[in-house]
C-alpha cells in the first residue's frame, strides 16, 4: 500500500504533492518588521525540502503587534517590498505553494528574542504599550496591556484585513490566521485573558465574536479560491480555560465562513499551563476536531518520525502533518521520511545527483 504521507491533498483549490506542512516558526530576525537575508536562506532552505506546503511564520498586522521588536511584519510598503525579494528568489527554484501565518501577539508583545531571554519589555525600557481584550497581564509582575476598546478593535480588524491584501499581491498561495499560542485572537477566546462585560465577553459566542469578525475580514479580503485556515490552541492546559469541547464550537462557526482547514496547537495562554509534552501530545485534539468540527487538520507537536506521521494519518487522526523543530533539526526530513515509506519527493535538478544508491526512484 502507498504511503498515506505522500498522497496528494486538497486545501479547496490548491494542490498538494504530499500531506507535510512546513509550519510557521518565528525567527526573530527581521529588521522594522521587513524580511533580511536570513528569510532568504531560511525560507529557501526549505522550499527545497520536498514537503508539500510551506508557511511563513507569524507576521504581525501592526508594530505593536510583534512579539518581539524583531519580528517578521506585513503592515506596511516596505515589509511587502522585503518580503516579495525572498519569495521571487525562492520562486525562481522551488515550485512548493508558501502560504503566510498572520497575528498580532496582543498582551504578550514587546519581548526579548528567546536567546535574549523573551522576558516583556516594558514601555519605560524601550518596548511599548500592549493591548488585550481586558487589563491584565499575561505573567504577575508584567506591565499591563490597555484593553481594547471599540477603536482598537476597528483598527485591528481593519489590519488583518489590510495584511491579507498585501499577502494576496505577493501572490501568496494560503493565509492562516493566528489564534493560537495565547496571542491576541486567542486572548478573546480564553476566559483565562478575557473578562470583559460586553459582547466581546462572558459567553462562549461573545468570545468568539472578535476572532470570527478577523477571520471574516480576512477572507473577504483574500482571493476566494484561495484558502484561509486558522491556527489555534485546542486547550489551554489550565483548569477554567480554553478547551477541546469549546474548539470544536469554534471550528464548526469557522466551517459556516469558509475556513479552509484548522491547525490544531495548545497552550500559551497563561503561565500555568500543565502540558505533557510526550510524542504526538496534541494529536487527539487535532482527531476530535477532525471528527466533531468537520474541517481537515493539521496535527503538529513532537512528530518526528516517518512512521509516527503515517500512522497518524492512516488512523484518520487527521489530514496533514506539520513539522516545525524537527524541520530545522533535518530540511531534509520529507526526503528521508520518503526513502522510509517507499515514496518520491520533488528534488531541484541540482541536488539528482545526490540521490543514494538504495533509493534509486527516491527523487521525481
Amino acid at each position: 500500500m502507498s504511503s498515506q504521507l505522500f498522497q496528494p491533498f486538497a486545501l479547496g483549490a490548491l494542490q498538494l504533492t504530499n500531506r507535510i506542512v512546513i509550519a510557521p516558526m518565528c525567527q526573530y530576525s527581521a529588521q522594522d518588521g521587513c524580511a533580511t537575508d536570513w528569510h532568504l536562506m531560511h525560507l529557501g532552505q526549505l522550499a527545497l525540502s520536498g514537503a508539500g506546503l510551506l508557511i511563513i511564520e507569524a507576521s504581525a498586522v501592526e508594530p505593536e503587534g510583534r512579539i518581539s521588536a524583531q519580528d517578521l511584519g506585513l503592515w506596511s510598503d516596505a515589509n511587502e517590498a522585503a518580503l516579495a525579494r525572498v519569495l521571487d528568489a525562492v520562486r525562481a527554484h522551488s515550485a512548493m505553494p508558501i502560504a503566510i501565518q498572520i497575528g498580532h501577539a496582543g498582551r504578550k508583545a514587546s519581548v526579548a528574542r528567546p536567546w535574549e531571554g523573551g522576558a516583556q519589555i516594558a514601555p519605560a525600557a524601550g518596548g511599548w504599550q500592549t493591548v488585550a481584550p481586558s487589563a491584565q497581564p499575561h505573567a504577575p509582575g508584567e506591565h499591563p496591556p490597555i484593553a481594547l476598546g471599540a477603536a482598537g478593535l476597528e483598527r485591528i480588524r481593519t489590519a488583518f484585513a489590510d495584511t491579507a491584501r498585501r499577502a494576496a499581491r505577493l501572490g501568496l498561495d494560503a493565509i492562516e490566521v493566528h489564534t493560537a499560542h495565547g496571542y491576541l485572537l486567542h486572548q478573546f477566546l480564553t476566559p483565562l485573558a478575557n473578562a470583559r462585560s460586553d459582547e466581546y465577553g462572558g459567553s462562549l459566542d461573545n468570545r468568539m465574536r472578535f476572532p470570527l469578525e478577523v477571520f471574516d475580514a480576512v477572507r473577504a479580503a483574500f482571493p476566494a479560491d484561495k484558502p484561509v485556515g486558522v491556527r489555534i490552541s485546542a486547550s489551554d492546559w489550565v483548569d477554567g480555560g480554553w478547551d477541546v469541547d469549546q474548539s470544536v464550537a469554534f471550528t464548526q462557526a469557522l466551517k459556516a465562513r469558509g475556513a479552509a482547514y484548522i491547525h490544531v496547537s495548545s497552550g500559551g495562554a497563561s503561565p500555568l499551563q500543565q502540558i505533557p509534552a510526550v510524542p504526538g501530545y496534541q494529536v487527539a485534539f487535532a482527531e476530535r476536531i477532525k471528527r466533531d468540527g468537520g474541517l481537515p487538520t493539521i496535527a503538529v507537536g513532537l512528530i518526528t518520525e516517518a512512521e509516527q506521521a503515517e500512522a497518524i494519518l492512516a488512523n484518520g487522526q487527521a489530514d496533514l502533518i506539520a513539522l516545525a523543530r524537527a524541520m530545522l533539526y533535518d530540511p531534509r526530513w520529507p526526503w528521508h521520511a520518503a526513502a522510509k515509506l517507499g515514496a518520491q519527493v520533488v528534488a531541484a535538478p541540482q541536488y539528482l545527483r545526490c540521490q543514494p544508491r538504495e533509493f534509486k526512484t527516491l527523487f521525481r
